[in-house]
């Protein structure tokens, strides 16, 4: 019986060690370590810290820009939208003077008031070109400018002044806000 006492004791013994080396104590890995080496575990973790927040705050501003790119892009489009609507609303009312004046074609005698009536209706369209920032490109005269001028044809002549120069306009050009929108088509002389 004294044996199996010792066994028994044996046995004991060496559970409690492989207990111990299978579950290390939380002190026995610090007590293992240098001194130089324990703030590498707490440095892991600052950096680590460190890193999810600047992640965090990469990902919010990179969502808070993605609306803002939203956001603007249907601004954009409702401005110019509207933008257009209102230059539309604006053409409905030359379109109703062209009217009255087509009415008043059919049943007018006299040319001189016809005329007149065109010409109200053509000072109109100037105007509201105008109001919109659409202005007429002058080109008669004008040392010749491929940049600004579409040339069609050049033609001889006999002034040494005209030549390089814009001779004749055969369709005016019109610009916005120094854009030109469309190109005045020209004669220049040679």
């Amino acid at each position: 019986m004294k044996q199996k006492n010792t066994e028994h004791a044996h046995s004991e013994e060496w559970e409690e060690e492989i207990d111990d080396m299978s579950t290390p104590s939380e002190n026995s890995e610090t007590d293992n370590l240098a001194d130089d080496e324990q703030p590498v575990v707490s440095e892991y973790d600052v950096l680590q810290e460190k890193y999810d927040k600047l992640s965090n705050t990469y990902l919010r501003l990179n969502a808070e820009f993605d609306n803002f790119r939203k956001r603007t892009i249907k601004e954009k489009a409702d401005l110019i939208k509207s933008g257009g609507e209102r230059v539309l609303k604006d053409v409905v009312v030359l379109v109703d003077d062209f009217e009255r004046g087509q009415t008043a074609l059919h049943g007018a005698e006299n040319k001189q008031a016809i005329l007149e009536g065109l010409e109200l209706i053509h000072q109109k369209f100037l105007s509201f070109l105008k109001q919109h920032g659409v202005q007429v490109i002058d080109a008669i005269g004008q040392p010749f400018d491929p940049d600004r001028f579409e040339a069609i044809t050049t033609i001889p002549v006999e002034d040494e002044e005209q030549k390089g120069k814009v001779v004749d306009c055969v369709q005016k050009g019109y610009e916005i806000a120094d854009k030109i929108i469309r190109f005045p088509k020209v004669i220049v002389g040679e």
